[in-house]
């Protein structure tokens, strides 16, 4: 079997798609963050002193979507048609977990499920990251 990221000398190389055809390619991605209870009263109150945590975390999602090619060094660059991140709270017993699901899509000769990891990891980095001074944990 011959991998398609190497080339004759065993480095690494971005793969040449100027061959494959452009059709609509979508891609899923899930993630989620545990939060304490204190958490998730604040954030669904708009009681977080940095601002809307879910606003500001799809904004960072969207935009890590668009520059995945940026952070990954193998990632074509890639004009998305569509982002779409959207938030449900899963609260059973005193556990708290925010689902994260990102749907990204483009016409192109490429698929998006990096744009679709990349957003979902940054959209939990940055609640996280608005949350923290609250509760490490």
């Amino acid at each position: 079997m011959k991998l398609t990221h190497l080339n004759e000398q065993g480095r690494a190389k971005m793969v040449d798609i100027s061959d494959k055809s452009e059709t609509v390619r979508t891609a899923h991605a899930v993630s989620s963050v545990i939060v304490s209870k204190e958490v998730y009263e604040k954030i669904t109150n708009a009681q977080i002193e940095k601002g809307d945590v879910l606003a500001v975390a799809q904004v960072a999602g969207i935009m890590a979507a668009k520059r995945t090619a940026d952070l990954i060094p193998m990632c074509h660059p890639i004009s998305l048609t569509g982002v779409d991140i959207q938030f449900q709270w899963r609260c059973q017993e005193e556990r708290y977990e925010l689902m994260i699901d990102t749907f990204v899509k483009t016409k192109g000769s490429t698929g998006v499920e990096m744009e679709a990891l990349t957003a979902a990891s940054i959209c939990a980095l940055t609640i996280y990251d608005m949350c923290k001074a609250i509760d490490k944990g």
